[in-house]
């Protein structure tokens, strides 16, 4: 029989303490349900290894950073995001007078560049999924698969964004939808043509009484059954499994916007960036067409025009 492996408890004297910092988050904050669960067991586990994190030092967190050495440069940021927060918390609610957590090196960052798909790509996946859909008697799960990746390559939703749709979110004679994204933030995403009609093709087979549009069992669709759908299609249209998920879809949505013109301010909107510095990895584009964009569009080429 397997062992059972035992998550980290947070000393006594902090988990209390604990509970409230997140409370915070979650109410004043709107932080997601992702980065509550994170955070729990980030702080669990570092109260647990320097037993109690109420009267830590900075030596302490210091060696517990040391401990952190094989993990990827983005948990190690996160480990300590979550460490800092919670003594800027203790601090301004005068549980503690300082933040030892102000003096452990934040490790370098560098982003990654997105993994994306190439427009033939995208376009092999489309065939796929239409060819399914444009059937006599079309499986209710393909006109289900083709409104999903409408809306995933169409509107560059995150996974969690799209699952979760109320039924009624997209109206068909309405360009786009209002919702809430990543720490709460509310947003305008634009819903094209296309993706209006597959969600209201879609929306045809939701029984009636369900509050999602893409409804499963008691609750909507799983990030990770979306995920499952994704690859599937992928194998279908001949893209390599590890090279295709929901996220590289949104990806997709964001360089090929960018390739053809975009402006990056737009599309950090569209996204639901909080910080531009976000959305400029995706200005990993084609420097030719870059080049090409300038000679096309730069206001030199109508001086140039005008000149005797």
């Amino acid at each position: 029989m397997a062992d059972v492996i035992e998550r980290p408890q947070a000393s006594p004297n902090d988990a209390p303490l604990i509970e409230r910092y997140l409370e915070m988050l979650s109410v004043e904050r709107g932080a997601s349900r992702n980065t509550i669960l994170a955070y729990r067991t980030d702080l669990e586990a570092a109260s647990a290894e320097v037993c109690g994190l109420e009267q830590a030092s900075t030596k302490a967190l210091r060696g517990l950073s040391d401990s952190w050495a094989e993990l990827a440069p983005s948990s190690v940021a996160r480990k300590l995001s979550a460490l800092r927060g919670f003594y800027a918390f203790l601090e301004a609610e005068g549980l503690r007078p300082d933040n030892p957590a102000e003096g452990v090196a934040r490790p370098g960052l560098r982003r990654p560049l997105p993994r994306i798909l190439s427009h033939e790509e995208v376009k092999r996946l489309f065939d796929v999924a239409e060819e399914r859909a444009a059937k006599e008697h079309p499986a209710v799960q393909d006109m289900r698969m083709l409104a999903l990746l409408e809306l995933l390559y169409g509107s560059g939703l995150r996974a969690t964004e799209l699952v979760s749709l109320p039924r009624h979110a997209i109206h068909p004679d309405r360009p786009f939808l209002i919702l809430k994204g990543k720490g709460g933030r509310e947003r305008l995403v634009p819903v094209s043509d296309r993706a209006r009609a597959a969600a209201a093709r879609w929306a045809d087979y939701v029984p009636t009484g369900q509050p999602w549009l893409f409804p499963s069992g008691k609750s909507h669709l799983s990030r990770v059954r979306l995920f499952q759908m994704v690859r599937a299609l992928g194998a279908e249209a001949g893209i390599e499994p590890s090279r295709i998920s929901p996220h590289v879809l949104r990806h997709a949505f964001a360089t090929h916007l960018l390739s053809g013109g975009a402006d990056l301010r737009a599309l950090q909107s569209m996204l639901g960036h909080a910080d531009i510095g976000t959305t400029q990895i995706y200005t990993h584009v084609d420097a030719k067409h870059l080049v090409e964009l300038v000679n096309r569009r730069h206001p030199l080429v109508d001086l140039k025009r005008t000149r005797p």
